[in-house]
């Protein structure tokens, strides 16, 4: 049996954890730049009449009459609160696969089947005394079931937050209640496919003629009518597979002209990706640089540009793909326009152990393995950033993020623990 473990409202759910006195009040999170309202608990959602992803500046006066709280996104309190999660998950069972920052399968395949409601009562309650993040349980044979389970969890208040399909009558009931597109994996297109041979639930679905599914659906529907029929198809994924390309590219928060900024932000994005490939192991070919101007400006000039470089030699040397990053943007770098982004992608990757050489392939001492190794364990000890190159500059507030309500990072910051009484990030527009 599998258990599909999601968090409710996960980011703003961290918020509140670290803000008691929001539990019950409608809160949201804000995207980069505090753009738009990217996230919202189960308060600010049942406020129907504020729309998700709209710019903030459309809806202020709506979010300031329902009083509801908004935070700019804290990525890092919300990876470390997921972590948390995983590791109270790992407490159950041996086997998890982490499907996003929120949402796990556990396998419980151990356990006999007249424990799972009580195990699944446990992992809710354990979670929640652990990280303070609530989550809803689904528990079924088969990933498909246990995800709509889950939902099943949710949607309906009687089931406490848990749903165990551990009978037929219970899995036919289940699909009963779930129309065709609530079906995991069944998009649009086949929603009207499946819809237009008169099925209407996901019951009808998975009693449907499965020669017509293998034809019409492929292989993929395939799979999935079996998971609804109880046929295990879906395997769990505990192994993280290595990344073929590694980027980041983030909007300015405000628009930059000169040159000299820009690209302190550029050697700042390098440093970032170049961590990850050496976490990961890993050395790149090819360095990609892009800058544009804001689109959606009609006072501004608009201009847009990227560069692809070949290096001689992969490396994941920070100094060396910052040289060779800086060399790009000077190619691309136009005068006279106001930039809002810039970017940085690394891809051709090898593995680190075995990058191929030429014949006369020297090492300079500035990209040596070793010289990354203590730069990599004295940003770990001290924090991020704290040794980099001269090229990053000091005048991160020139071009980073708006952030204006931007939570402590309680949990990964010394500087930033939780201080009783203290001074409050969020805002009541």
């Amino acid at each position: 049996m599998i258990a599909l473990v999601d968090c409710n409202s996960f980011y703003a759910s961290c918020e509140q954890v670290f803000r008691p006195d929001l539990q019950g009040k409608p809160v949201v999170v804000l995207s980069n730049n505090d753009g738009c309202v990217i996230a919202a608990n189960k308060e600010a959602k049942a406020l129907a009449h504020i729309p998700m992803f709209q710019p903030v500046f459309k809806i202020k006066n709506i979010l300031k009459a329902n009083n509801v709280t908004c935070f700019s996104s804290n990525y890092t309190l919300y990876a470390d609160m997921s972590q948390r999660v995983m590791d109270t998950l790992r407490e159950f069972s041996p086997i998890v696969e982490e499907y996003s920052i929120d949402e796990s399968f556990v396998d419980l395949s151990h356990y006999n089947n007249d424990e799972l409601d009580e195990i699944a009562h446990k992992i809710k309650e354990r979670v929640h005394k652990n990280t303070g993040v609530p989550v809803g349980v689904g528990v079924a044979k088969t990933k498909s079931l246990s995800k709509m389970a889950n939902k099943f969890a949710k949607k309906i208040p009687e089931n406490n937050g848990v749903f165990v399909v551990d009978s037929e009558e219970k899995r036919q009931f289940l699909l009963s209640s779930a129309k065709v597109k609530d079906i995991w994996g069944v998009g649009r297109k086949h929603t009207i496919r499946i819809e237009n041979t008169g099925a209407k639930t996901a019951l009808d679905f998975a009693n449907t003629n499965l020669a017509w599914v293998r034809k019409e659906l492929t292989v993929v529907g395939e799979r999935l009518w079996r998971e609804l029929n109880n046929l295990p198809c879906l395997e769990l994924v505990t192994e993280t597979s290595v990344k073929k390309g590694i980027g980041t590219a983030k909007s300015f928060g405000k628009k930059l002209a000169d040159y000299s900024i820009i690209s302190e932000a550029t050697s700042f994005y390098v440093a970032e990706v170049a961590d990850l490939l050496r976490q990961q192991g890993s050395a790149a070919g090819c360095i990609e640089v892009f800058l544009q101007t804001n689109y959606f400006s009609n006072s501004d000039n608009q201009y847009s540009n990227k560069i692809i470089i070949t290096l001689d030699t992969p490396t994941n040397s920070t100094i060396k793909l910052t040289k060779e990053a800086l060399k790009g943007l000077k190619k691309i770098y136009k005068p006279g326009y106001r930039y809002k982004k810039v970017g940085v992608n690394l891809f051709n990757l090898v593995p680190e152990n075995q990058v191929q050489t030429s014949l006369f392939y020297e090492e300079h001492k500035s990209e040596s393995k070793e010289l990354g190794k203590v730069i990599d364990a004295l940003n770990s000890k001290f924090g991020k950033n704290k040794v980099k190159l001269a090229t990053v500059g000091n005048r991160e507030k020139d071009w980073a993020l708006i952030k204006e309500h931007r939570s402590p990072r309680f949990t990964t910051q010394w500087s930033e623990l939780l201080t009783i009484g203290g001074k409050t990030s969020s805002i009541k527009l």
